[in-house]
């Protein structure tokens, strides 16, 4: 039960983060896009700050749920940020929710619930040799390298989407080298992490995907950028999580086809979330940008 209480907390916070640093990232200079000055222009604006603030402490949660439960069941509680995302986008917006707003929520939360009751995600497995680790690393890492440089040879609308999803990639990688990392401090104790690389990729990865994150809130409003963000990250964390922390899921045929059907539930409610007119309208004039380039 912590766990899920961590997680679901960990959501909130970061739904509701989200919400408040685009708002204020779509203020900064297009200039700044996909460069450090962007982040140095942000800790000037207040909104941003109280943004951060709340998307630092979903982090700190999720770093505690993923040190006491498995990264494919913390992972799949995470993508509930979106419903939080879309309280607050409600509220700045003025505008209910509605059939296809609760009808998101839903399939989002049937499709966590149906995943994690299939799989019963447990760890104890044996953990990946060195190779198959970083092998598995180079190719989410690299994947999302892929989707930046790809990204920016497409229009602004479309790159704050691939941007988003090269993020969502990096944060799941992210939260399986959490978890790596604290496994190594109940084993061995703090000065045994420092002499490793988990810790600092952490970091790295923390830094790089956040640049990506506002790059993409900057130029397009939330419903361009958040649901790629919500569905790549836990996709890339139970990969990750399976393919070298020893993660370990129900692999029977019944069992297999629920995981499916219940990853299939999030990712629709997250993209049925993300198209509902709340979550533009709360973004100020990218909803209008959006109005004018739509056919």
């Amino acid at each position: 039960m912590t766990v899920f209480l961590l997680a679901i907390g960990a959501g909130c916070c970061l739904g509701l983060g989200f919400v408040l640093q685009q708002h204020a990232a779509q203020r900064a200079p297009r200039a700044d896009l996909l460069h450090w000055r962007l982040l140095l222009d942000l800790l000037k604006m207040p909104e941003w700050l109280a943004g951060l603030a709340a998307m630092v402490t979903g982090l700190v949660l999720s770093a505690w749920a993923l040190s006491l439960g498995e990264v494919s069941l913390v992972e799949p509680l995470l993508t509930t940020n979106l419903a939080f995302a879309m309280a607050l986008a409600s509220v700045l917006s003025r505008q209910r929710l509605g059939r296809s707003g609760w009808g998101g929520v839903l399939l989002l939360g049937l499709g966590v619930t149906a995943f994690i009751l299939a799989g019963d995600p447990r760890g104890g497995g044996p953990r990946a040799g060195e190779l198959r680790h970083w092998l598995v690393f180079g190719v989410v890492a690299g994947l999302a390298l892929l989707l930046v440089s790809f990204g920016r040879r497409l229009p602004r609308f479309e790159e704050a989407t691939v941007l988003a999803l090269a993020a969502g990639l990096l944060y799941g990688l992210q939260d399986a080298l959490t978890r790596a990392t604290a496994s190594r401090v109940d084993t061995g104790g703090v000065e045994a992490v420092l002499r490793h690389w988990e810790p600092y990729a952490v970091v790295g990865l923390g830094a790089f995907g956040l640049l990506l994150v506002q790059s993409a809130f900057e130029v397009a409003p939330l419903r361009m950028s958040l649901p790629a963000l919500t569905a790549a990250q836990p996709l890339a964390g139970i990969v990750c999580a399976v393919g070298f922390l020893g993660d370990r899921l129900r692999v029977t045929p019944g069992a297999l086809a629920w995981e499916v059907v219940g990853l299939l539930a999030m990712v629709a409610g997250v993209v049925v979330l993300g198209r509902h007119p709340a979550l533009p309208n709360a973004c100020g004039n990218g909803s209008a940008e959006v109005a004018k380039a739509s056919p």
